[in-house]
């Protein structure tokens, strides 16, 4: 039986909620809220971290989280699939499923079906259309869920996602969900070589810059040669390979001996230990400090008593990869001087030598050298500044990309769809 085609909720699946590190995610669901649509949050994991940025307390959708493990809560998981069994979407789901397992032997493939059983069970009737952030697990479980349930769905691709899923996987979820969006033209080119090229839209994130204090009216002259007011380097990011923070632990080590600095780092992540011994034996861990996650307001103070912002991407050994990072639109927000790497997304926003300094990924010399002479020069840091603001503001806010996103979401919640059948 067909739905009316009255407005009907939403259901944004994410991978954990909320994540300090996913500033982009919780900027656009509050986004989508002030203009109006009613959406609800669905997780398939718990939060980790304690603090919450002031975004998270503003979101008034109603947050559900699916059994991050299927042996924490087994009766849930039961009568999930005992639900699903009665279904006409079982079927398809199960033979999506086994093609999925049969390429993909995992017990992160079982996992994904029970949680979907548990989301198809559980998801109010007037939500009608899910859309998931991330295409490969969270896509997985809104894929099986859709199928037993005959909603629509949609992604929001990024950057993990992208690059370390396999090509069959991407193709068949494309071919399913109406639509996409990702947030960079490399990960854009790479999905629409897989689908239909209209099946996937370029939608920028952008940066909300009402969030955000205008720049400084001016910033500090230091250029190294005050022992008492060194040059301070801030990076903000989670210490994971794709970050190339080891190649920046490098380059500090190599900063000549009568600059003097210091460096902050923000951000939790499983290589922050080698991080701190790689600084301790090369001698500079007196200079750095590793703060951890940080709320928002934290990390907007230390940008602004900043002198220059530094984040090294590069691939890592399992393909991962960085998007455009929005801790560089963050950095820009307040006019800071930007290093980081011709990389990724990231020369979409920042253009060598207008914007900021790029430079190889994973060449700590030539990191090395960008720090050392930008530190020197107050003037030329200014410049960068100056200019990444200005085309932050002028092609990089956020209104354009929640623009699409708002009116392709209200179409699809206007279009009849299959009712899921109770039991």
């Amino acid at each position: 039986m067909l739905a009316s085609t009255t407005a009907r909720r939403i259901a944004i699946v994410v991978k954990g909620y909320p994540r300090l590190s996913e500033t982009f995610i919780a900027q656009e669901i509050l986004a989508l809220q002030q203009r109006g649509l009613d959406l609800e949050i669905w997780s398939l994991r718990h939060p980790t971290e304690r603090a919450v940025h002031p975004m998270h307390k503003a979101i008034e959708a109603r947050v559900t989280y699916l059994p991050e493990y299927l042996y924490e809560e087994p009766l849930r998981v039961l009568r999930g699939a005992v639900w699903s069994l009665g279904q006409k979407g079982f079927a398809p789901a199960v033979r999506a499923f086994w093609r999925d397992l049969k390429r993909d032997f995992t017990a992160n493939r079982v996992r994904r079906l029970g949680q979907a059983f548990v989301m198809a069970r559980e998801m109010p009737e007037d939500v009608g259309h899910l859309h998931v952030h991330y295409l490969h697990t969270p896509a997985s479980v809104v894929r099986y869920a859709a199928l037993l349930t005959g909603r629509t769905w949609t992604f929001s691709a990024h950057a993990k996602d992208i690059w370390t899923t396999p090509d069959w996987e991407k193709r068949e979820k494309m071919a399913e969900a109406l639509w996409g969006v990702t947030c960079t033209a490399q990960g854009a080119g790479n999905l629409r070589s897989l689908s239909r090229p209209d099946r996937v839209s370029l939608v920028y994130h952008g940066l909300d810059l009402s969030r955000f204090p205008s720049p400084p009216e001016s910033r500090s002259a230091r250029n190294g040669a005050d022992p008492l007011d060194p040059v301070r380097i801030v990076s903000v990011g989670r210490a994971v390979a794709k970050k190339g923070y080891g190649d920046l632990v490098q380059a500090l080590a190599a900063l000549p001996q009568d600059l003097h600095w210091r460096f902050a780092h923000v951000g939790g992540g499983e290589l922050l230990a080698s991080l701190k011994r790689q600084a301790q034996e090369a001698g500079i861990a007196d200079r750095v400090a590793f703060l951890g996650a940080k709320a928002q307001p934290d990390i907007i103070a230390l940008l602004r008593e900043a002198d220059l912002f530094v984040l090294p991407s590069k691939e890592a050994r399992s393909g991962d990869r960085d998007g455009l990072p929005n801790v560089i639109m963050e950095a820009a927000s307040q006019g800071l001087a930007i290093v980081a790497t011709d990389f990724a997304g990231i020369p979409e926003f920042i253009r060598n030598d207008l914007e900021g300094w790029l430079v190889p990924p994973g060449d700590w010399e030539a990191l090395s050298n960008a720090l050392n002479l930008l530190a020197r020069d107050p003037e030329r840091r200014t410049s960068f500044g100056d200019a990444a603001f200005s085309r932050l503001r002028r092609e990089f806010s956020m209104e354009g990309g929640i623009d699409v996103l708002e009116a392709r979401l209200r179409a699809v919640t206007q279009s009849p769809t299959r009712e899921p059948e109770r039991v």
